[in-house]
């Protein structure tokens, strides 16, 4: 374990980001860090106080690491399911203590403030819940001390948005309890025989409200040599969409294999793509008719797209 505590303090010393989940994640992902195992207790403080460093912190790095490093080979692993404290928040209120050192006779406000930070960790991880994962608990930890710092010290950490990449590591992942687990986005696909009016605006719409969620295409089974040119103009007036710069007509085959297929309605002579669609939206098609019925149907298409969303996020 001294041996792989001594690996991580050399990657912090290299590394030159304020942001400690980013510099977390770059030693996470070093083949000598399991995904789960007391090593987090030193790797999860070493990413905060490298941070810290790197934000201006006036400390010596060196030697801060190396007092964090001593602490963390202290702590037993599974300390949070026998002795109910996460290292994880062990380990970020070592370097709380290290920045301001203290000790257990300090009698300034900083010894409560440390106390005040691992509590308000320990009740977010105590929320989300078991079984433990050394990932989820040091994001949990880190958005708590990200916080702390940033609003007690002269320095300003650098914060991301958090997607787990270890899932698929992780046996005992709970996947969408987690509020880092990277969910796959479910492909739709918007059908109709051309591919030139209905289908490409729900295709633009897709991606502007809810390219989040899904991965958005469209398809027909016929072509057109160019998108319904009242379609671009509206979507353009409307929305600011360009839908000539990324979109164009194509055929079914063209696309990835759907999770959801939407025909938008086709009347007499629905399109064949060799399964059954999940919806069908029956939408008249606007061509050749005036803006406003245009419009409606534009504004139809929002609607449905939202709704869309909302149940599925739902």
């Amino acid at each position: 374990m001294e041996e792989i505590a001594k690996k991580i303090i050399s990657a912090c010393l290299q590394e030159t980001s304020r942001n400690p989940i980013e510099i977390f994640n770059n030693i996470a992902h070093m083949d000598f860090i399991r995904i789960h195992g007391p090593e987090h207790h030193v790797l999860d403080g070493a990413a905060l106080l490298t941070a810290y460093h790197n934000a201006g912190g006036k400390i010596d790095l060196q030697i801060s690491l190396n007092e964090l490093m001593k602490r963390g080979l202290q702590m037993p692993g599974a300390t949070c399911g026998m002795w109910g404290i996460c290292g994880a928040v062990s380990s970020m209120g070592a370097v709380l203590s290290i920045i301001d050192s203290t000790g257990p006779l300090s009698s300034d406000s900083a010894w409560g403030k440390h106390m005040e930070f691992t509590s308000e960790a320990l009740s977010c991880l105590s929320k989300v819940g078991g079984p433990r994962c050394c990932k989820r608990d040091a994001y949990l930890s880190f958005q708590k001390a990200i916080d702390h710092i940033n609003e007690n010290y002269d320095v300003k950490l650098e914060s991301t948005g958090i997607q787990c990449s270890f899932s698929a590591k992780n046996q005992q992942c709970i996947k969408e309890k987690c509020p880092f687990y990277k969910k796959q986005k479910k492909a739709v696909t918007f059908i109709c025989v051309h591919n030139s009016c209905r289908s490409q605006i729900a295709e633009a719409l897709g991606k502007h409200f809810a390219g989040d969620v899904f991965d958005i295409y469209s398809a027909g089974t016929e072509t057109k040599p160019q998108i319904n040119q009242d379609a671009v103009r509206l979507m353009k007036q409307l929305y600011g969409i360009d839908m000539e710069l990324t979109q164009y007509s194509k055929i079914f085959d063209e696309i990835p294999t759907p999770d959801i297929a939407i025909s938008m309605g086709c009347d007499v002579r629905c399109p064949f793509i060799g399964r059954a669609f999940d919806d069908d939206w029956g939408l008249e098609d606007p061509t050749g008719k005036t803006d406003e019925e245009f419009k409606k149907i534009i504004k139809e298409i929002e609607n449905r797209i939202l709704k869309l969303k909302s149940n599925y996020c739902n």
